[in-house]
């Protein structure tokens, strides 16, 4: 009798391990990721305030503009008035316009014009689009295409010209973020900061070959990777299907699943070099959330085998719900503001990086993709 019940319980954990692991429905996602974004808009409830870290920086930086963009994807999945007011709102304080004026040519502070467009096709109304139009319009009109000269800054302005060109129906805008993104792919730096070998992006010519980690290995920024990462998912769900480009795009956020999927944790998260554990390894949350929802968008949208990848993404879900989020919504282990492996280090599950918004943001667009694909 002993040696049955002992099978029979071998069986069972068989079993059990043989069954897929399941989705979380969309209740527990949702759960966790309005109490994410209650603890930011609770903490951060003035929008005018500016930040004033090593130096003062109005609210509408790119810092700020990545928290309004997962807002914005909250907002369409669980669509709350004082989501969109907290979003008008601020923009209205910030009069639609950008940091340093039309004429800056730093994407970074036209981050921000994302959200304009997405406010403006809830509500058409010329002002709101009127001043992030007018600098991609001069970034039309000039013949340099150097301007994305770090990584980071895919994401800030390349989903802006991809939005501009849909609401527009211009393929212009189309036709220079494509410019745009395919000299700092192929051409900045030495040669170009994407490295097709590994699927994988160095920050800036700084970190291309020969630069390496004290271990001799490449550094591949984690949350670098993320900006990019996201921004081809935001750029290849606006584009339309025809565009001549989107085939580049597609390959490119290909290369970098499959190179993701080689060097995550086993706790799901990714390191912050992305390829070098013994460079202030650890958790980190910004890059894992970024990756979280590229994870998702891909398997949502049909690029990316779901057998082979949904376990990468619950992996990294789980780890961020079990480590990073407390119960009042304040997200651990995030690096804060910075360009490589060693800034804003030592990272904890309870150290207060120098800026909370944007990690929020990267968050909140991974946890609205896999409230998608969560079943009811």
């Amino acid at each position: 009798m002993k040696n049955i019940l002992l099978l029979l319980l071998l069986a069972g954990s068989l079993a059990a391990a043989a069954r897929p692991r399941e989705l979380p429905d969309k209740q527990q996602v949702l759960q966790v990721m309005t109490r994410v974004n209650a603890y930011f808009m609770q903490k951060y409830a003035d929008y005018t305030l500016p930040s004033n870290v090593g130096r003062v920086r109005p609210s509408n930086i790119w810092t700020r503009g990545v928290y309004y963009e997962g807002l914005m994807a909250l907002h369409r999945v669980h669509p709350r008035p004082e989501y969109h007011q907290y979003a008008l709102q601020w923009a209205e304080f910030h009069q639609w316009g950008l940091r340093d004026g039309n004429a800056t040519r730093n994407a970074d502070n036209q981050c921000c014009g994302q959200t304009y467009i997405d406010l403006y096709r809830i509500s058409p109304s010329p002002e709101k689009i009127h001043n992030i139009k007018e600098c991609m319009d001069m970034l039309l009109r000039s013949p340099r295409e150097d301007d994305w000269s770090w990584i980071d800054a895919i994401q800030m302005a390349m989903p802006v010209m991809a939005k501009l060109g849909v609401l527009l129906d211009d393929p212009r805008y189309h036709e220079k973020m494509f410019r745009l993104y395919s000299f700092t792919r192929d051409r900045h730096g030495p040669n170009g900061l994407f490295n097709p070998a590994d699927g994988l992006w160095w920050r800036d010519k700084d970190f291309a070959p020969p630069y390496t980690e004290p271990s001799g290995k490449p550094c591949y920024w984690s949350r670098g990777n993320g900006w990019v990462y996201a921004a081809l998912v935001r750029v290849l769900d606006e584009i339309p299907a025809d565009e001549p480009r989107r085939a580049l795009y597609a390959s490119d956020f290909l290369a970098m699943s499959a190179a993701l999927l080689s060097c995550q944790r086993p706790d799901g998260f990714w390191n912050v070099s992305l390829l070098d554990p013994s460079s202030f390894g650890g958790k980190e949350t910004t890059g894992t959330s970024l990756f979280l929802y590229g994870l998702a968008w891909g398997i949502n949208n049909g690029l990316l085998d779901r057998p082979t990848y949904l376990p990468a993404l619950l992996n990294a879900w789980e780890g961020l719900v079990n480590e990073a989020v407390h119960p009042n919504g304040f997200l651990g282990w995030v690096q804060g503001t910075g360009k490589e492996p060693k800034d804003g280090q030592p990272l904890s599950r309870d150290r207060v990086p120098d800026f909370e918004d944007f990690a929020v943001g990267c968050f909140l667009l991974g946890a609205t993709e896999l409230y998608k694909l969560s079943p009811l």
